[in-house]
């Protein structure tokens, strides 16, 4: 069996602003250890798939910054987005390179740049079992996560009936359910949706050309230019493009340690924390502080007496918040004066 790992890193995060900005986007950056997140991501696929087997998804004017940080990706690997078209369609075109490079038979792994993982042995063992199941069963397989906590900020799937070795079909999606119903799906056994898929491109590319008007003209007119598909692609996501349409769709539990790492305050369940819970990255004094996410570059930062604060400082611009309103940083964002806003 022929593998690929299909990375996605576009986007900025505008969550982790002041850190993040277009030009340094979250991907890029150290925010779960001293690696940037994505080369913490391909670390962690690395002995599982090779370097030149990895295609690297990410926005036009982040194509050098992303080159210059993973060298050992081929430079080819590295496909520019030339205008976003949601992970349905960028899944699609790298099914597409995939099946023209390596055939229709050939497994693509989709991962995201983003994510923290605790445990990279069971993430790798996740991922080969699925792109097994893919193979076998000419399926589309998804990775439910088993939850830990009923979080309102991620999508559900409801597992149907059993196929056998520990995958099931999919009764529905959920997404983003509030905490009442996220407490009552996880009872009835839901599983997060994590966005680790696994199916075989030829499978995948033949269900977007069957369910997915926003993309199948835009493939057929393409003729293998990039530019084509992506002008004339309707932007959608892949769950609501293929698999939410789509009866191939299986999901396979994943038991493994899975973060989604979205926003500052994220940054508490997957950083290391002192005794009394806070998660501190740079020059950092806690007295008397609970349950706080500091960052500081180039300065000292010291916290007396406060809790579940979020306080980031970068090159004279310091932000402080609370770790609840830091989920919400783009309407700060929206309507601060551009002279703070679009500084990099």
């Amino acid at each position: 069996m022929s593998r690929w790992v299909v990375v996605l890193a576009g986007g900025v995060g505008s969550r982790f602003w002041p850190l993040s900005t277009p030009s340094r986007p979250k991907q890029l950056l150290p925010l779960v250890d001293d690696r940037p997140l994505l080369v913490a991501a391909l670390d962690r696929l690395e002995p599982l798939v090779p370097p030149d087997r990895t295609l690297i998804l990410t926005n036009a004017s982040l194509r050098a910054a992303v080159r210059n940080a993973v060298p050992p990706i081929p430079p080819q690997n590295v496909i520019a987005e030339p205008r976003a078209v949601g992970t349905g369609g960028a899944l699609a075109w790298a099914a597409t390179e995939i099946e023209q490079r390596d055939g229709p038979n050939a497994v693509m792994l989709s991962v995201h740049a983003d994510w923290a993982i605790g445990d990279d042995a069971g993430f790798r063992a996740a991922l080969d079992r699925a792109a097994a199941i893919a193979e076998r069963e000419s399926a589309l397989v998804t990775v439910g996560v088993i939850p830990t906590r009923p979080d309102p900020g991620f999508g559900y799937i409801r597992p149907g009936s059993s196929i056998g070795d520990g995958a099931y079909r999919v009764d529905r999606f959920v997404e983003k359910p509030d905490r009442a119903s996220a407490e009552r799906l996880i009872s009835e056994g839901a599983l997060w949706n994590s966005g680790i898929f696994a199916w075989r491109v030829g499978d995948f590319l033949s269900e977007v050309r069957t369910l997915t008007p926003e993309l199948a003209p835009a493939l057929a007119s393409a003729n293998g230019s990039a530019e084509r598909f992506f002008a004339a692609a309707t932007p959608v996501t892949v769950d609501v493009g293929v698999l939410e349409r789509s009866e191939k769709v299986v999901v396979m539990p994943g038991s493994f340690d899975w973060d989604d790492v979205g926003t500052w305050a994220s940054l508490a369940r997957v950083r290391q924390r002192d005794a009394r819970g806070n998660a501190a990255s740079g020059s950092v004094a806690l007295v008397n502080a609970d349950n706080n996410v500091v960052h500081a570059e180039g300065t000292d930062v010291v916290l007396y007496g406060v809790h579940d604060l979020v306080v980031v400082v970068r090159d004279g611009l310091t932000l402080v918040t609370t770790k609840e309103s830091s989920a919400d940083l783009k309407t700060l964002i929206a309507n601060l004066p551009p002279a703070i806003r679009d500084r990099e």
